[in-house]
C-alpha cells in the first residue's frame, strides 16, 4: 500500500498495466479450441496443396 504510484493521482497513468499477482495469466496462453482449429487448418491446407500438385504433376505428364 505504500507505492503511490496506484494511490496518488499525480502518478497514476492509465497507459501502463498493472502486473497480476499471479505468475501465469489468461492471456499468455491461447484457447485450446484456437489451437486445434489452426493444427486442423494447417494440416488440411497441405492436403489440398499436395492433391493440387500432384494432380499438376500428373496432367503436366499426360
Amino acid at each position: 500500500m505504500s507505492d503511490p504510484e496506484y494511490y496518488d493521482p499525480e502518478y497514476y497513468d492509465p497507459l501502463t498495466p498493472r502486473r497480476p499477482k499471479t505468475g501465469d495469466t489468461q492471456e499468455r496462453r491461447m484457447p485450446r479450441g484456437l489451437v486445434i482449429r489452426l493444427i486442423a487448418y494447417l494440416v488440411a491446407g497441405h492436403v489440398v496443396a499436395a492433391f493440387l500438385f500432384l494432380l499438376f504433376t500428373v496432367a503436366g505428364k499426360g
